[in-house]
């Protein structure tokens, strides 16, 4: 059995506060929360550990900027509990929507159906996108084995114009155990996070790279069909590719490197939740689309859906009434008195979380 440990940090909240003296962040109007702030204890209760897929405990932690604490140990399988995985790839161009997985591109979500297949070649103003036979049969991998050579950076020309999906089979052994500290700690400046992709969408490869042209693999972090990262949460590019954790113990990952995927004339969709699989972590999101359990919040906030690494609550992007947060700092995030400085997420489609962190995580 494979085991990563990755570090993520919780916070401790609920009854502890201290004194806010900002007026502008009290009133919710955006701008960091300063070093006295209010935070809200994790409630272990809320991941749901009704069965083997999740277990949470209390250990002593590390930060990253020196403090000695406790954090949350989360041990999951990243088998969701409250959603289906899948389906990814549709097998004909004939099927629907509900064949197939979606795409991120340009801020909006796409259904990968048997339509969106066919017109692949116009979608990415490109002729060589051909995904399908002559019979209307889609090209998807079907094994571990095939999923392990489309996921390589140098992805070799067999599996171009492939549609790449990896099953739950492939990744049941897997184990992941993360840490997330009960108490944020602020730091002096936001961090920033690692992982590649390039979030707001997948347009295809930038202006100065040409499709084919694979002498540059990909960062450390997502790598197509998902990350390829190693025990940490690939910390690559100068940060956590990890951006959190949902109640449900599968974690919000980087964006996914959708330069890379084109580039290689392959497409690896997300499920209807923004998750897939790779042979390395296992299931993982990288978009949030109502999908996961959510914790809706009585004055009609947006709903939280998890926790960031450095354990500010993780909200979705919209309230009850379908606004959006205004004010939002650098990473995303603001303070208000119910909630503490916590974090909304990006818009599902623009392949992203949050931008940065504004707390210290467990190493």
């Amino acid at each position: 059995m494979h085991k990563f440990i990755f570090t993520l940090t919780i916070l401790l909240a609920a009854t502890s506060c201290f004194r806010h003296s900002s007026a502008d962040e009290q009133s919710g109007k955006g701008g960091k929360a300063d070093s006295d702030y209010v935070v809200k204890d994790v409630d272990p209760s809320l991941f749901l550990t009704g069965d083997s897929r999740v277990k949470v405990s209390k250990v002593k932690c590390k930060l990253s900027d020196g403090t000695s604490t406790m954090c949350l140990q989360i041990e999951s399988k990243s088998n969701p509990s409250d959603h289906e995985m899948g389906p990814w790839c549709p097998d004909h161009i004939a099927d629907g929507p509900q064949d197939g997985g979606i795409w991120l591109n340009d801020g909006k979500v796409y259904d990968v159906d048997g339509a969106f297949i066919t017109n692949l070649s116009s979608f990415f103003d490109d002729s060589k996108w051909q995904m399908y036979d002559s019979q209307g049969n889609v090209f998807v991998t079907k094994t571990q084995e095939d999923c392990e050579k489309a996921a390589r950076p140098d992805v070799g020309p067999e599996y171009a114009n492939y549609c790449v999906e990896c099953l739950p089979s492939c990744v049941a052994n897997i184990t992941q155990t993360y840490r997330i500290p009960i108490t944020p700690v602020k730091l002096s400046s936001p961090a920033g996070l690692g992982g590649n992709g390039r979030p707001g969408g997948g347009q295809g490869p930038p202006p100065d790279r040409q499709r084919g042209d694979r002498q540059s693999p990909p960062p450390n972090g997502d790598r197509p069909p998902g990350d390829r990262s190693g025990p940490g949460g690939g910390h690559g590019g100068g940060g956590h590719a990890m951006r959190g954790i949902a109640f449900n113990g599968v974690r919000f990952d980087a964006p996914a490197p959708v330069d890379a995927i084109l580039d290689a004339y392959t497409l690896a969709p997300f499920d209807d939740a923004g998750g897939h699989i790779n042979p390395a972590v296992g299931y993982h999101y990288h978009a949030a689309t109502g999908k996961t359990t959510e914790i809706r919040q009585r004055d009609g906030h947006a709903p939280m859906i998890g926790y960031a690494m450095d354990g500010h609550g993780l909200y979705a992007l919209l309230d009850e009434n379908g606004k959006e947060p205004v004010g939002l700092d650098e990473c995303r995030g603001h303070y208000e008195e119910t909630r503490g400085y916590h974090y909304h997420v990006d818009a599902a489609g623009n392949n992203n979380f949050i931008n940065c962190l504004q707390g210290a995580v467990a190493e």
